[in-house]
């Protein structure tokens, strides 16, 4: 098989495998050695260790038996180390009383935990700390709990790397010092943390399903990990709507993924989709958890994107979409959470229901927007509607410039093909 570029492109062997492995086991093994012992920073370190040694010998001498204990142990005898360590640097008498060493320990130990046990829930409230601001808490569990990298999520918070590197150091600061217990927060606290928890699983499946940067246009471990969680919360928490709505709107957007790329890779548009590839089952899935929500209580954020959702992915084909049903969900959803990027979703729906110079009109509200400028998705929406209006010449520029913004190499591929198709000859 080749790459759009003509290179071979390697087929997957025992380093991928492995890695898709580790970050799937990554914060079911963070969570088991936090709950055990505490101390979020250490922690973390003496897992990376952990994952770092797996990275190296799996591939070589093949998977252990029990890959989830083998890396808790591991994990577990690193950051004794690093605790004893601490305690021999620090000789003051307060400061090794904070630290427990093994012969302490009441509670089973952690290589011990059942295999099925899994405190990645736990660890996704813990990151969601009353102490920390909101951004904090969203950057801290997409790192612990989501797996992506500082950059990834600086990206996602349009700051520089070094401001989110610092703030995620911050935030575990923050959790150890609080010396909050590893367990589920009781019902009413739990309520006041859904919000950021809720947050942070969207961005961690936004960014499964269109990475903002890479070789690839999605990351299926990243969406299948955000839907993975938001089904254990649903089961947590049954009769939240919005707990519901945003596992819906997971379900309905990965549905489309198959038809997402052509068989070179290429980035395919809702609207070119051969809808027949979309998963029916997700659809169907997706839908009724829409239905059992709407009406049940006002409609939250999640539940009305899930509405929208539904109404793509119910339509036959893109000519058949309700789009002055979806204008006024947008709506809907500007009153409770008016913010640039559904201003510009709003301004889509608008040009697919009013025409493109209709939609224009509403991005040209958002020009000034840096929040939403300094990213390649205005632009890009703005060169469509362009191309629509048949400003070829403006739309190609418009092409160029979402293309010069940091996205994926597969989005940057499509914006330059589509800037190529305006080109005059």
């Amino acid at each position: 098989m080749t790459t759009t570029s003509g290179r071979a492109e390697r087929p997957p062997g025992p380093h991928d495998e492995v890695e898709g492995l580790l970050r799937r086991l990554a914060p079911q093994v963070l969570g088991a050695v936090v709950r055990r012992y505490g101390h979020f920073d250490a922690a973390e370190d003496a897992v990376q260790e952990a994952l770092l040694a797996a990275a190296l010998r799996w591939p070589v001498d093949g998977l252990p038996e029990h890959p989830r204990g083998w890396l808790v142990t591991v994990a577990a005898r690193r950051l004794t180390d690093l605790l004893r360590s601490e305690q021999a640097r620090r000789q003051r008498e307060a400061t090794v009383a904070r630290w427990v060493l093994p012969e302490g320990w009441l509670a089973p130990s952690a290589d011990r935990v059942a295999a099925e046990a899994d405190d990645t829930l736990v660890l996704l409230f813990l990151c969601c700390h009353p102490a920390l601001a909101p951004a904090a808490q969203i950057a801290l569990t997409l790192r612990a709990v989501g797996g992506l990298t500082t950059a990834e999520i600086a990206r996602a918070f349009l700051v520089p790397e070094a401001t989110m590197t610092r703030r995620i150091s911050r935030a575990k600061q923050r959790v150890r010092a609080s010396g909050m217990p590893f367990a589920l927060p009781p019902p009413g606290e739990r309520e006041a943390r859904l919000d950021a928890v809720l947050h942070v699983l969207y961005l961690i499946f936004t960014e499964g399903y269109a990475s903002t940067s890479g070789p690839r246009p999605h990351r299926v471990e990243l969406s299948a990990e955000a839907i993975r969680l938001t089904r254990m919360l649903h089961r947590a928490l049954p009769d939240s709507g919005e707990v519901a709505g945003l596992l819906a709107l997971m379900l309905l957007t990965d549905a489309r993924r198959p038809a997402r790329t052509g068989p070179d890779g290429e980035l395919v548009p809702m609207a070119e989709q051969d809808r027949s590839r979309w998963n029916t089952a997700l659809v169907a899935e997706g839908v009724a958890l829409v239905d059992g929500t709407l009406g049940r209580e006002p409609a939250g954020p999640y539940q009305l994107q899930a509405a929208i959702a539904a109404l793509h992915d119910e339509a036959p084909s893109a000519g058949a979409t309700d789009w002055p049903q979806i204008v006024a969900l947008y709506e809907l959803l500007l009153r409770l959470a008016d913010n640039p990027v559904v201003r510009l979703n709003h301004a889509v729906a608008v040009a697919m229901a009013d025409g493109p110079h209709a939609g224009l009109a509403l991005l040209a509200a958002l020009a000034t927007d840096e929040r939403i400028t300094s990213g390649h998705r205005f632009h890009a929406v703005r060169a469509h509607l362009l191309e629509q209006a048949g400003e070829r010449a403006a739309a190609r520029e418009a092409y160029l410039t979402a293309a010069r913004h940091p996205t994926s190499l597969p989005h940057q591929r499509y914006l330059h093909g589509r800037a190529d198709r305006l080109t005059d000859r």
